[in-house]
């Protein structure tokens, strides 16, 4: 009998990835279908559509049926074992949108082993075109929000967040809005996360707390949508969500499709699939008090946290490990290219010379601070350069070289601590609070 392992799957904004572990966590097998090179005929770039008003951002829904169907079929060839997995589960990328089109369950149910299942799928999409989480076209349904449950915190205290144009709510009130016939014919909203569950349960599966936190639609505290979210986006909102769950749930076995296709054993157990940002958290492992930052062009916070405090700046989420407790998510636009044009500027485009400027001054910097803003920052909404002296005096001229360096390291790590303490982080050394 062939050894049990386990399928992770990343329904990504560029790519679908599969990874297979077995029983000691070791990769046995992985791979990947590019949407931009493995399925031209899609024409996105950067697995997306950027419409004319360039606030606009979709992904074909269809697309990633196929690049599902794709990715299997690399692994039968392959001769990767099916039979082996005991169960899956995954992430979608977070905020993304699908609508299914009335009667569309019955057509996922029984779709045929001998096509393709986006061949089966085809026609079983209200919308065509999924919004995504680049999506910024929803603004007055933002404000619409705030102002019907008491204003920006108010939102942000019975969601986690404050109003977003990417988050889910906003964009489904948008499709009411301006096709209220195509709002009518949906049966089903799922998340991407709850989507790709869905084409392997053979039936819709329920959108996961953590991933739902992110739709400004969820109660976070009660771990159930809140009526007047739900009314001030569109009406009849509720039946077309279904009931949340934990993100560790069992939803059922795969169906059938699978098994008959490609030789998955009937008992394969589907774990609900999440966000990618709270898959990260649960990847990363982290426990009560942990912190983990993630330095990209965007810089990343991921905490877990036992008693938020949910801000205008930064995202409550309810935690994927333990739906107990919850995770804070900040995010800073002015990251690695920040970071890269000051190396650029002050060590000629050098890390080895930025560390030795780093090892060279002290911490604390002798009380000069910087906060490095070459774009319009997220948190807090600032931009420029604004330099401070040890008396507090705002300095326009630029610090000697190794000075600015420190700067700002220690500006970004400053402001990355006081963020995550505005939203109930609490500092603690060796056990002890401070």
């Amino acid at each position: 009998m062939a050894a049990p392992c386990y399928l992770g799957w990343d329904f990504s904004t560029q790519q679908l990835k599969v990874i297979a572990i077995d029983e000691q966590l070791r990769v046995i097998y992985e791979d990947n279908v590019h949407f931009d090179k493995d399925l031209p005929e899609f024409k996105t770039q950067g697995g997306v559509y950027i419409h004319s008003d360039r606030l606009t951002v979709t992904s074909p829904v269809l697309m990633w049926v196929k690049a599902l169907d794709m990715i299997l079929e690399k692994m039968k060839s392959s001769g990767f074992n099916f039979s082996q997995v005991r169960a899956l589960s995954g992430a979608g990328q977070q905020h993304g949108s699908v609508y299914w089109k009335k009667g569309g369950i019955q057509i996922l149910k029984n779709a045929s082993s001998k096509l393709p299942l986006h061949q089966s799928l085809e026609g079983c999409f209200s919308v065509s075109d999924s919004p995504i989480w680049m999506d910024s076209s929803t603004a007055s349904q933002c404000s619409a929000l705030e102002q019907a449950v008491g204003g920006a915190q108010q939102l942000a205290t019975i969601t986690g967040s404050r109003a977003y144009e990417r988050f889910t709510g906003n964009q489904i009130a948008k499709i009411y809005s301006q096709n209220p016939e195509v709002y009518m014919q949906t049966e089903r909203i799922s998340l991407v996360s709850s989507f790709a569950a869905s084409l392997f349960l053979g039936a819709y599966a329920p959108i996961d707390y953590s991933d739902g936190s992110g739709m400004n639609l969820l109660h976070i505290w009660e771990k159930a949508w809140s009526a007047s979210c739900l009314d001030a986006c569109a009406p009849g909102l509720e039946e077309k969500l279904g009931c949340p769950v934990p993100s560790h749930s069992v939803l059922g076995p795969i169906s059938p499709y699978y098994s008959q296709r490609y030789g998955f054993s009937p008992d394969c157990k589907i774990v609900a699939f999440t966000g990618d940002n709270p898959a990260s958290l649960a990847g990363m492992r982290l426990q009560e008090g942990d912190i983990a930052i993630s330095l990209g062009t965007s810089d990343t916070l991921f905490l877990w946290i036992q008693e938020p405090t949910p801000a205008l700046e930064g995202h409550i989420l309810c935690n994927p490990v333990d739906s107990q407790t919850y995770m804070a998510l900040l995010c800073f636009k002015n990251g690695s290219l920040m970071r890269e044009r000051i190396r650029d500027d002050c060590a000629s485009g050098s890390w080895d010379e930025f560390s030795k400027a780093l090892s060279s001054t002290v911490a604390g910097n002798n009380g000069n601070l910087g906060f490095y803003f070459d774009v319009m920052e997220i948190t807090p909404e600032a931009v420029g350069i604004h330099r401070f002296n040890r008396d507090n005096q705002k300095v326009v001229s630029d610090f000697p070289k190794e000075v600015e360096m420190r700067a700002l390291i220690e500006g970004q790590f400053m402001a990355k601590r006081i963020h995550a303490e505005k939203l109930g982080y609490k500092v603690s050394k060796y056990g002890e609070e401070l």
